[in-house]
């Protein structure tokens, strides 16, 4: 049992390590994603083939979602976030497969992915920026708004990973409640239902998560232009 009051399943345990069907799954999802990845691009050619263009496809949707947000940061960005959100779409959408619970509905996995973007927002912007520029936007405008910067940061990280774990739990356990009391009468609905929302849950956790990368390079942006500015008035 988590501290969400789920049952998580412990398929191994040494001591305070605990080895969960959460983990394996996320193993798995990464591990069948790469060797997918490393196939698909294996062998491009000039002249896609059906695989080909249903990859290139994702890659330029995502592509295309980044630089609506982040149009100066498309190559640096592209790899994190299309990853999380490849991820993600797997993860909600393996909770169809019978005896798989997507890990997605385990808070520890939700909360390890909303750390993952509050540690890659920063991450970002010192790593194009530097530290001191980047590290000035939390005095900016006054220093008295530090504490309230610090707080948004960390609320909005627990926002966004109880967003996402809620969501995928409530609709795990709805579609297994309808499923009790109707039996296969109606499982098409459901099966639909399950698919749109992972994908739904997916789009808005991944576009989340690059709206604060890009919000945090933009914002550092903003306020070194502004001391530049200081200075030379």
């Amino acid at each position: 049992m988590d501290d969400s009051g789920i049952m998580v399943g412990t398929l191994f345990q040494l001591g305070p390590v605990q080895l969960t069907n959460t983990v394996v799954t996320t193993w798995v999802i990464m591990a069948v994603t790469g060797l997918t990845g490393w196939l698909v691009t294996r062998r491009l050619q000039m002249e896609p083939g059906p695989v080909q263009t249903v990859a290139e496809g994702i890659v330029s949707t995502i592509e295309g979602a980044i630089r609506g947000v982040a149009p100066d940061h498309v190559n640096q960005l592209l790899p994190f976030i299309g990853s999380l959100w490849i991820f993600l779409v797997i993860a909600n959408l393996s909770g169809l497969i019978p005896g798989v619970h997507s890990p997605t509905r385990d808070l520890s996995a939700t909360a390890a992915l909303a750390i993952l973007v509050f540690l890659s927002a920063h991450w970002f912007g010192i790593r194009l920026q530097g530290v001191k520029a980047y590290l000035r936007h939390y005095l900016t405008p006054s220093p008295v708004l530090l504490p309230f910067h610090i707080i948004s940061e960390i609320t909005r990280t627990i926002a966004l990973a109880v967003r996402l774990f809620g969501n995928i739990m409530s609709l795990e356990m709805a579609a297994l409640l309808i499923l009790l009391v109707a039996g296969f009468l109606a499982p098409i609905p459901i099966l639909m239902l399950h698919i749109i929302e992972a994908l739904v849950q997916a789009y808005i956790f991944g576009m989340l998560a690059l709206i604060y990368v890009a919000g945090g390079i933009q914002s550092q942006q903003l306020a070194q232009q502004k001391y530049r500015e200081q200075n030379e008035e």
